[in-house]
């Protein structure tokens, strides 16, 4: 096994879920600027993580929609600007084809 792979500067450390709130403490090497204080008294680094165990659905059983990010906002707008975009596209008038009276070229032999 290679020497010195993990690494060893681990410390007690909160995990805030955001959808429900709950906090949990564990050791962990994550860095944080921010602070809270756990039920011992104590000030803990708070690392805020949008779904943990407690929020995520396959440890609850329960299904739920987590948007944190506005993904599905963000989709509906893409696809309205898409079908927007082609109904445009479909009333513009087409323009008219030139015709092409490009010569070929006839190849020559080699020889």
């Amino acid at each position: 096994m290679k020497k010195d792979l993990h690494p060893t500067n681990y410390r007690l450390v909160v995990f805030e879920d955001l959808n429900d709130g709950t906090k949990i403490l564990t050791r962990s090497t994550v860095a944080s600027e921010e602070t809270t204080k756990w039920e011992d008294g104590n000030e803990y680094p708070v690392v805020k993580v949008h779904i943990s165990s407690s929020s995520h659905p396959f440890y609850t059983g329960q299904e739920k929609l987590v948007d944190i990010e506005g993904r599905v906002d963000k989709f509906k707008a893409r696809r309205e600007a898409a079908e927007k975009a082609r109904a445009a596209k479909a009333k513009a008038p087409k323009p008219a084809k030139a015709e092409k009276t490009e010569e070929k070229e006839t190849p020559q032999k080699i020889g």
